[in-house]
């Protein structure tokens, strides 16, 4: 039987950040168990590589059918490998705004306020600009500025300015709201995911790739190791603690697998119930997201054509010889931050926009060119569910986030999607010549939310499917220590009770610092 003093499940964002941490200074033998691959080719590494992603790195989960969607599957791509979904993502560096830490204090999330984790936000930071209040340039996230960003965005960012919205050249700083161009984690123009911060080479830690796990093993409410499979072997690692980071989905699905969850759920899965818990897999919220789509003439914007194929591997032969040029880029380059009430205590709104058309996350083939734009609701009303399709550790969980379920979440994206097209409509944009792929009339209602349950999805933001909180019914409390199980701590964004306003990965690499600060004080 192999043997750690500390397992972490999962090297994503928030896994790779707990046991790199852990790690440090040679007190622990951690041991990572990573279903996944090592994402070392230079498809993870090359930031425009973002179109490139295999079954090897993406999980590619769908949810079940979305009644508020006309019954559609929702497409959800979750990162595999080391670097989770840092190793896939459009690598923006977004904290959230400080309402959101503020919020989650208030309601029971005792220490999590924003004083209590901007600290943690700039000691996990190396941000190229330097360290400042709001920003640290020691830390093993290296965060940069764009340094090739498209024409388009530019124009973009002029056109809200326009309208009188407020450029912002650092959404982490003094204020998130208004418009600008999003930093991103890379380091020399090379895509810089958690594991690459974090999971160092050290004698003290362990990475087992290809180690998928099937349940955590527990007795008399303390954890003692975790059963897990590789190379077709089942094999078991005993641990004095683990710290369970595989993510808003399979965080829930392993902890129902192991008889932690919604009773009647686990018996009608012929799982025993070793600990009830109904908030597992509850909780679901996600950033739901409209997309406006406009083709353009010539090849300025990146599509597909022959000469847009050519200069794809020019920019790939110069990505490879140094490190520069447009396959750098995190496509969704420049973006916003907007409230459609002034009364709001923060932006309600984040639009995203890119340098290409997007249709069905870039899996539908649209042989033009153009540039598409999103418009996201940050703080989602509606609530869904994780749970399991079977027993079976290898079945992908039944995921059902009930998107508009909650008529405020339509509202909001109908106010956000027309603020959004008054950017769009903007002499700096409208130069471009885009022809509108889904013309509407903007002040038809019924035309609107129409196209809105035809065409939204995720945008990649899942949270909180296993909450933490100081009241008993939270799946684990303030200190990320799952409740009724002594040992087990949770350190991914499915503990966020609510969904923060923005994209993320940082915030979800600060979970995982957090949670090595608990671990050791426990220890």
């Amino acid at each position: 039987m192999e043997e750690a003093d500390i397992v972490v499940i999962g090297a994503g964002s928030g896994g790779s950040a707990a046991a790199g941490r852990l790690s440090e200074g040679g007190r622990y033998k951690v041991a990572v168990l990573e279903a996944g691959g090592r994402n070392a080719g230079f498809r993870t590494l090359m930031p425009g590589a973002l179109a490139m992603q295999t079954p090897a790195t993406n999980w590619g989960y769908e949810t079940v059918p979305q009644p508020g969607l006309n019954g559609r599957r929702g497409y959800q791509p979750r990162g595999r490998g080391l670097g989770g979904s840092s190793a896939i993502n459009a690598m923006l560096y977004v904290r959230g705004h400080r309402w959101d830490y503020d919020n989650w204090a208030a309601l029971g999330c005792t220490g999590w306020s924003w004083d209590d984790v901007l600290p943690v936000f700039r000691r996990s930071e190396a941000n190229e600009r330097g360290a400042d209040p709001w920003h640290g340039d020691k830390g093993p996230l290296h965060v940069s500025d764009q340094r090739f960003a498209h024409p388009g965005s530019h124009a973009f960012i002029e056109a809200a300015e326009q309208l009188q919205i407020a450029r912002n050249d650092d959404f982490n700083g003094a204020r998130q709201e208004g418009v600008g161009l999003y930093q991103v984690t890379q380091k020399g123009g090379e895509r810089w995911t958690a594991a690459h911060a974090y999971l160092k080479p050290r004698d003290n830690l362990a990475i087992l790739c290809d180690a998928q796990v099937e349940r955590l093993l527990f007795e008399d409410g303390r954890v003692w190791g975790v059963a897990y499979r590789r190379g077709g072997e089942a094999r078991t690692i005993r641990a004095g603690r683990v710290v369970l980071a595989g993510g808003v989905f399979a965080t829930p699905q392993l902890l129902m697998l192991s008889g932690i969850g919604p009773g009647r759920h686990l018996q009608d899965m012929g799982i025993a119930v070793q600990v009830e818990r109904a908030a597992v897999g509850g909780n679901l919220q996600d950033h739901l997201d409209y997309i406006a789509a406009f083709e353009t003439p010539g090849s300025l914007f990146l599509g597909r054509s022959l000469i847009g194929s050519l200069k794809g591997l020019a920019g790939i032969a110069r990505w490879k010889l140094n490190r520069s040029g447009p396959m750098t880029s995190p496509f969704a380059e420049a973006g916003a931050f907007l409230r459609t009430d002034p009364a709001l205590p923060a932006p309600d709104i984040q639009l995203h926009f890119l340098i290409a058309i997007v249709e069905d996350h870039g899996r539908a083939k649209v042989k033009a060119h153009g540039y598409s734009c999103h418009a996201c609701v940050l703080r989602p009303q509606s609530r869904g569910t994780v749970r399991l399709a079977s027993p079976d550790p290898g079945d992908a969980p039944l995921i059902d986030p009930q998107f508009l379920s909650d008529s405020a979440d339509v509202d909001a994206l109908m106010r956000g999607t027309r603020l959004m097209y008054r950017i769009l409509e903007q002499a700096p944009l409208r130069r471009f010549g885009g022809r509108d792929r889904q013309p509407f009339d903007l002040h038809d209602d019924a035309m609107l939310e129409k196209l809105i349950r035809a065409r939204a999805d995720t945008i990649y933001h899942p949270a909180g499917t296993a909450r933490m909180g100081s009241d008993e019914a939270a799946v684990c409390d303030p200190q990320l220590r799952v409740r009724g199980v002594e040992g087990l701590y949770i350190a991914d964004a499915s503990v966020m009770p609510r969904l923060i306003g923005g994209n993320t990965n940082a915030p979800t690499i600060m979970i995982g610092e957090r949670c090595a600060d608990f671990v050791r004080a426990d220890s």
